[in-house]
C-alpha cells in the first residue's frame, strides 16, 4: 500500500513526524510499520506534549516502592505489604459508547493493578457530564454507571467511592476516570520488562478480534459533532474472562516462571511488546500467525493494533512454557508462545516466514517526539476573575437557598449511582460511599487503606494554578479527616487540545500548582495519566486534573467518618473563614455566575491544619470530622447531619465578623477548614492544646441535638425536609424533571 499524505494524516501523524520515521528506518515504512508508529507516537501512548512538564512532579518519598514508569505506582504500608494503585481515563470511548467505554475502562485499570502482582481491593470513579436537562447527558450518565457496575460487580472488585460533577463544558466530551487499588506482598512485585535473550514471549487470555483498532489514536484526537462514526474503535469487554485472567495471573505469580508481564491495553500487542522491550533494553520478535483470534482473515496490521480486552503478554523463563499453559488452560484461557526476547533492540513482526515490520524499539519509545508547545494566557482569563461581591443581592430566605443548593446537580445525593455498585463484595469495606474517603481493611492486620478522588474543575478554569493546588490539598484533607496518613497520589489530567496555546497554559499552570501542594504536604506522585483532546468542535472541557490519593490507617480504632455521632456532642470549626465567593456553587447555582477569584490556598496553613486534625484523631479525641469544600460551611454542616444510619440535627451559635456577608460566611468555600465533634469539654480542652501547638484556630460553634439544622437566626429547617430534596434530586433529573437552580 502506498503511503500518501492522506494516509499519514489519518494515522494522526504530521508530515514532519513521518519524515522522522523515514529517517529512523532509513526507508519508507510499510502500512504495518506506519500503524505501529501511529499508535506509539500518539499522545495517549507517548505523552509527547506533557512529558516535559510531568518531570516536575516529586516522585520519591519514604513510602514509595515504585514511581511513574510502570503499570501502577506502589507504596509500602509495612509488615511486608504494599499498595499498588493507578488512575486511568476512558473518556472518548465512553462518549461514543457509554456502557462498553466505561466497562472496558474498569477492566483496563484492573489489569494495570494485577499486572504488578497485586490483587485488586477496590475501585473508585471520577465522572463528568453535561447538565442533565439534555437527554444525551442523561443517556451518557446511565450508560457509564451501568458499565462501571456491570464490569466491577461481575469481576468481584467493589466500587467503593468516587465523585460526579455536571457542567456545560462536558456537553460534547464526558470524562470517565477510574482508579483501582490493590494489595501485594513486597517480595512478589512484578514489572513489565522483557529480559533474558531467548526467553519465550507468551500470549495469555482472551482471543484477538477487530474491536478497538486505532483506539489509542482516537483517544489522541478531538471530536467533531457526533462521534458515533468512531464506534468501531471502542473495545468490547467481558468481565467474566477478566475474572478468570485475574485468578490465573495471581496463581502464576506463585511460581518462578514470570520474568516480566504487561497488560495489552492501549495499542494492544504493539504497546505491550514495545514497552516491555524498551524497559528491558532488549528486542522482541513476534509471529502473528500464532496469536489466538476470534475472527477470520485478520491482517498483521489488525492483529498488532487490536485493543481486544482481557489479554496479557508475558515473558517467561525458558522451559516453563508448559507450566504457564497448564495454569491458564485450567482457567479456560488461551496461553501460547508467540515469540521471544532478542538482543538486537528491535521489534520484529513476522507473518509466518515473512517479516512485515522491523523497527528499532528506541525509535518508538525514547525517540518519540517531545514537544514544548507554545502557551499563553487566554484573552478572557482576567475578565473571568472580575467579581464585585457588593453588587450581589443578599438573600432574604437562607432556608430556601440551602434547599436549592443541596438539590443542585453538583451537591445532591449520589446514592442513585453508588447503590448500583457492589461496594461490599469481598467483605473488606469498612467505610462505604458517602463519607470523605472510602476505607478498606487489610485482612489479617489492624490496618486499613483510605482512598479518595477529588477535583474542582471550576477553580481550575478560573485559576489553574490555584485549582491544581486545591485538588491535591483537598484529597489529602479527605484522607486526614478519615484518620489516615496520606502516602502518595495518582492523577488523571484531563484537558483540551494541547495544540492550542490557551490549553497548554492551563496545563502548565495546573502542574505547577499540583507540584507545590505535593511538596508542601509531602505527597509524591507515583502514577497517573494524561488525557488531552477533550473537546468538541473547538469547545474544550474545563481543565480537570483529577487527583486520586491513598492513605494508611495504622490502627482501625482511629478510622473516622464525617457524620455526627451522638446527641450533645460539641461541634467545632478548625481554621478561619474569609469572604470568598469566587468560583463557589452558591454563586453558580443562586446567581448564575461562574467567575471571581477561587478560594486562596495557604499550603503552610493547610499542612498545619491537617497535622492538628490527624494528631487529635490519633489521640482519640475526635468523634467525627468533615472538611469544608463545595457549598461551604452550611452545606458541610448538613452533610455531617445526614448520616445513613441516624440523621442528627445541630444547633449553631457563632459570631459572624462584620466584614463578612452572611451568605459568604455560610456558603463561601474558604479552604483549610474542618468541622469536628468531640464528646465533652475535657476533649475540647485537649483539642485546643493540640491546635494551639500547630497555630490552628479553633471555634466552639454548637452542639448536636434534635432533628433540625439551626444556625444563629439565619437558618432553621428540619432535616427531613433537606433529605427529601437532597436524596431525590439526581433521580428526578434522570427522569427528565426540571428543577429550579438558577
Amino acid at each position: 500500500m502506498k503511503i500518501t499524505d492522506r494516509l499519514i494524516k489519518d494515522h494522526g501523524l504530521t508530515r514532519e513526524e513521518y519524515e522522522r520515521i523515514v529517517e529512523y528506518l532509513g526507508r519508507a515504512p510499510n502500512i504495518v510499520e506506519l500503524g505501529i508508529f501511529s499508535a506509539m507516537w500518539s499522545e495517549h501512548c507517548s505523552y509527547k506534549s506533557s512529558r516535559i512538564y510531568l518531570k516536575e512532579f516529586p516522585t520519591e518519598g519514604r513510602y514509595v516502592i515504585q514511581g511513574p514508569g510502570e503499570n501502577a505506582g506502589i507504596v509500602d504500608i509495612g509488615d511486608g505489604f504494599c499498595i499498588a494503585f493507578k488512575m486511568e481515563s476512558h473518556n472518548h470511548p465512553s462518549y461514543i459508547e457509554p456502557y462498553q467505554g466505561a466497562a472496558t475502562g474498569v477492566g483496563g485499570i484492573l489489569r494495570d493493578i494485577f499486572t504488578m502482582g497485586a490483587r485488586p481491593l477496590a475501585s473508585l470513579d471520577s465522572l463528568r457530564f453535561g447538565p442533565l436537562k439534555e437527554p444525551r447527558n442523561r443517556f451518557l450518565l446511565e450508560g457509564v454507571v451501568s458499565g462501571i457496575a456491570g464490569y466491577g460487580n461481575c469481576v468481584g472488585v467493589p466500587t467503593v467511592g468516587g465523585e460526579v460533577y455536571f457542567h456545560e463544558s462536558y456537553n460534547g466530551n464526558c470524562l470517565v476516570n477510574v482508579m483501582t487499588v490493590g494489595l501485594v506482598r513486597k517480595e512478589r512485585i512484578f514489572r513489565a520488562r522483557a529480559g533474558g535473550v531467548g526467553n519465550p514471549l507468551m500470549y495469555v487470555g482472551a482471543k484477538t478480534g477487530r474491536d478497538g483498532i486505532h483506539g489509542a489514536v482516537m483517544a489522541s484526537d478531538v471530536f467533531g459533532e457526533g462521534g458515533e462514526e468512531r464506534r468501531p474503535t471502542v473495545q468490547v469487554g467481558d468481565p467474566f474472562s477478566e475474572k478468570l485472567l485475574l485468578e490465573a495471573c495471581l496463581e502464576l505469580f506463585k511460581t518462578d516462571c514470570v520474568v516480566g508481564i504487561q497488560d495489552m491495553g492501549a495499542a494492544g500487542l504493539t504497546s505491550s511488546s514495545v514497552e516491555m522491550a524498551s524497559r528491558g533494553g532488549t528486542g522482541i520478535e513476534i509471529d502473528i500467525t500464532r496469536v489466538p483470534r476470534r475472527e477470520e482473515g485478520m491482517t498483521p496490521y489488525e492483529v498488532m493494533l487490536s485493543e481486544s480486552q482481557e489479554r496479557m503478554l508475558i515473558v517467561v523463563r525458558k522451559g516453563s512454557e508448559d507450566t504457564v499453559k497448564r495454569i491458564f488452560n485450567k482457567w479456560g484461557l488461551d496461553a501460547c508462545v508467540i515469540g521471544m526476547v532478542t538482543g538486537d533492540g528491535k521489534l520484529r513482526v513476522k507473518d509466518g516466514d515473512e517479516t512485515v515490520a522491523e523497527i528499532p524499539v528506541k525509535a518508538l519509545t525514547d525517540n518519540a517526539p517531545v514537544y514544548r508547545r507554545p502557551s499563553r494566557v487566554p484573552s478572557w482569563q482576567d475578565g473571568l476573575k472580575r467579581l464585585n461581591v457588593k453588587e450581589l443581592p443578599l438573600p432574604a430566605d437562607f432556608n430556601g437557598i440551602l434547599l436549592r443548593l443541596v438539590s443542585s446537580e453538583n451537591l445532591s445525593s449520589r446514592r442513585w449511582i453508588y447503590r448500583q455498585y457492589d461496594h461490599m463484595v469481598r467483605t473488606n469495606t469498612v467505610v462505604q460511599p458517602g463519607s470523605d474517603a472510602s476505607v478498606i481493611r487489610i485482612k489479617g492486620t489492624n490496618k486499613a487503606i483510605a482512598m479518595t478522588v477529588d477535583c474542582n474543575s471550576l477553580y481550575c478554569h478560573l485559576d489553574p494554578f490555584t485549582g491544581g493546588a486545591i485538588a491535591v490539598a483537598e484529597a489529602s484533607r479527605n484522607l486526614v479527616v478519615s484518620g489516615a496518613k496520606p502516602l502518595a497520589l495518582t492523577d488523571c489530567l484531563n484537558f483540551g487540545n494541547p495544540e492550542r496555546e490557551e490549553v497548554m497554559w492551563q496545563f502548565r499552570e495546573v502542574i505547577s500548582g499540583m507540584k507545590n501542594a505535593c511538596l508542601a504536604l509531602d505527597v509524591p506522585v507515583v502514577s497517573g495519566n494524561v488525557s488531552f483532546y477533550n473537546e468538541t468542535s473547538g469547545k474544550a472541557i474545563h481543565p480537570t486534573p483529577t487527583v486520586g490519593m491513598v492513605g494508611l490507617i495504622e490502627d482501625m480504632r482511629f478510622c473516622t467518618t464525617q457524620w455526627f455521632k451522638d446527641e450533645g456532642d460539641l461541634v467545632l470549626l478548625l481554621g478561619e473563614t474569609g469572604e470568598e465567593l469566587g468560583g463557589t456553587e452558591y454563586l453558580r447555582v443562586i446567581h448564575g455566575l461562574e467567575r471571581g477569584v477561587p478560594p486562596r490556598i495557604d499550603l503552610e496553613k493547610e499542612k498545619n491544619l491537617q497535622s492538628a486534625c490527624s494528631t487529635a484523631i490519633r489521640a482519640g479525641i475526635i468523634k467525627s470530622a468533615h472538611d469544608v469544600s463545595e457549598g461551604g460551611f452550611l452545606v458541610a454542616l448538613v452533610e455531617k447531619s445526614l448520616s445513613p444510619e441516624r440523621p442528627l440535627g445541630v444547633s449553631v451559635e457563632m459570631d459572624i465578623p462584620e466584614d463578612i456577608r452572611p451568605d459568604a460566611f455560610l456558603f463561601g468555600e474558604t479552604q483549610s477548614r474542618i468541622i469536628v465533634t468531640v464528646g465533652d469539654k475535657k476533649a475540647l480542652e485537649r483539642l485546643r492544646e493540640i491546635c494551639d501547638g500547630y497555630g490552628v484556630p479553633v471555634s466552639l460553634i454548637g452542639v448536636t441535638r434534635g432533628r433540625r439544622i439551626r444556625v444563629n437566626d439565619l437558618v432553621d429547617i428540619p432535616i427531613q425536609r433537606i433529605m427529601e430534596v437532597w436524596e431525590s434530586a439526581l433521580e428526578d433529573r434522570l427522569k427528565g424533571k426540571v428543577l429550579n437552580e438558577a
